[in-house]
């Protein structure tokens, strides 16, 4: 069970890094432009920060993705995973890529035929975009159960990562249903923490714990 970030936003990532809870990180190019950064800046402040897993995007036609795959491996090292999308041309780039030993994550799953493909050509994730899927009124958290249960009967080794989850029940349910790892924005993490009744026990705890010092005479 694993918990990457999603975003480019390296100040964040570090502080949320420390904290010794996540496990890596998804950029896209969109992410990215909305930072204001160039690509590989940001890829190496996460590099330089830790971050052992960070999905790196190719795009273009097979040979273009291929090629900048092994050129961002080779500059970033283990810690690059090739993401690219469950089209033709990505497959293709993801089955030479993996036979090189480096990392895929097969992006833009919406049906678990696209993940058997992706699976087949030796992805290491394959990554179903949970909210996009709910916003075209079909079930983002089934998908991700029927890609677990069909890699599960089939003893798969590529991992289910869930991507696009918006809110702090769907990141519970997604690894209910099977997802292998779950990335999310900064915000959704952050809530992970909150609960309405943790804040209420706290204050009653230190209500307590005042009193009891009163009670001693201290």
């Amino acid at each position: 069970m694993k918990i990457f970030l999603d975003t480019a936003e390296t100040d964040i990532v570090s502080k949320h890094w420390k904290t010794g809870l996540i496990d890596g990180l998804t950029t896209n190019p969109t992410l990215i432009r909305k930072s204001g950064r160039k690509h590989e800046e940001v890829y190496q402040e996460l590099k330089d920060i830790g971050i052992p897993d960070i999905s790196m995007e190719v795009i273009g036609n097979t040979e273009n993705m291929i090629a900048e795959g092994k050129r961002l491996h080779k500059k970033f090292g283990k810690c690059a995973t090739i993401k690219v999308p469950c089209t033709p041309d990505g497959l293709a780039a993801c089955v030479r890529l993996s036979l090189d030993g480096i990392r895929v994550n097969v992006t833009l799953i919406f049906s678990p035929a696209q993940a058997i493909l992706a699976a087949k050509a030796k992805a290491a994730y394959v990554s179903p975009f949970v909210g996009r899927v709910d916003d075209n009124s079909f079930g983002g958290l089934c998908l991700v159960k029927d890609i677990a249960k069909v890699f599960r009967e089939h003893m798969v080794r590529t991992e289910v990562l869930a991507a696009s989850v918006r809110d702090v029940r769907s990141v519970g349910r997604a690894f209910e249903y099977g997802a292998d790892i779950v990335t999310m924005p900064t915000g959704v993490f952050e809530k992970m923490y909150k609960h309405v009744l943790t804040d209420a026990g706290l204050k009653q705890f230190d209500i307590d714990y005042a009193e009891s010092l009163k009670a001693d005479g201290s």
